[in-house]
């Protein structure tokens, strides 16, 4: 086998302190975005096998509920669902960092608007 041939890539990126706070807080509204879609992932799947939630494109055949299988999908969506909070507690630290920074920054033209 040939070892991989990497070409060597230096980006240049220039970005000011006043273009860093729109993108950190667009990164933290995508973060926020995508928790929400694995939040309803979990209620979709909670929804679908109480049986509350009927999908339209696939044909399942109906499985007895037993308290031992609702449980486990219970486990595993408390799970899930502790792993978003944990998150969401992240995202809450960045977006103060984010505020500080804008209240930090003289002449910051995100203050001005």
């Amino acid at each position: 086998m040939s070892q991989a041939n990497i070409p060597n890539i230096v980006p240049t990126i220039s970005v000011t302190v006043g273009q860093t706070v729109p993108l950190l807080l667009a990164s933290i509204a995508l973060e926020e975005l995508a928790l929400a879609h694995i939040l309803n992932a979990e209620a979709e799947k909670l929804q679908l096998v109480v049986g509350t939630l009927t999908p339209t494109n696939i044909t399942l055949t109906p499985n007895i509920i037993t308290i031992s299988n609702l449980l486990l999908v219970n486990q595993s969506v408390r799970r899930t669902v502790q792993d978003v909070i944990k998150k969401e507690m992240l995202l809450q630290f960045k977006f103060e960092n984010v505020l500080d920074l804008i209240q930090l920054t003289p002449g910051n033209p995100v203050i001005g608007t």
